[in-house]
């Protein structure tokens, strides 16, 4: 079987409280704000560096009921190459969407386990938010 998958890159969770998620990640585990996600001139999320190539990425979600529905939306692994791996997905059945670039300048692909688990899958490029930082406006 080929390796597609190269490691976890992010996790994604929902946050009530963006400054109280950022203070817990920031001040109990040591993380710093790579770059913040913003639409309408507000930051409505961020990504913290978590060691390596690793990310957190938080999105505000005040509405949430965490009893109902589950904090962590997706899981996200960088693949070695996405063509390849979206080849490699599709030849056993799987449906994967077609690699699209995200507004953090990252190739993106997306699919499911047989849960529902969502897995995003990316491919970083020389523009992407997670290494050259700089706030991204949400076109989603």
């Amino acid at each position: 079987m080929p390796k597609i998958i190269k490691q976890i890159a992010h996790a994604c969770i929902f946050a009530k409280d963006l400054a109280e998620t950022e203070a817990f990640y920031r001040d109990v585990l040591g993380f710093e704000v790579a770059f913040n996600f913003t639409r309408n001139n507000e930051i409505f999320g961020y990504y913290l560096v978590s060691g390596g190539d690793t990310f957190i990425e938080v999105f505000h979600k005040p509405e949430a009921n965490f009893a109902e529905t589950n904090q962590i939306n997706h899981i996200c692994f960088e693949v070695v190459n996405m063509d390849e791996a979206i080849a490699h997905i599709k030849s056993k059945g799987v449906a994967v969407r077609e690699k699209s670039i995200g507004c953090d300048d990252t190739w993106q692909s997306w699919i499911a386990d047989p849960n529902g688990v969502k897995i995003e899958l990316f491919q970083y490029t020389g523009e992407s938010a997670q290494f050259v930082g700089r706030d991204r406006v949400a076109h989603w």
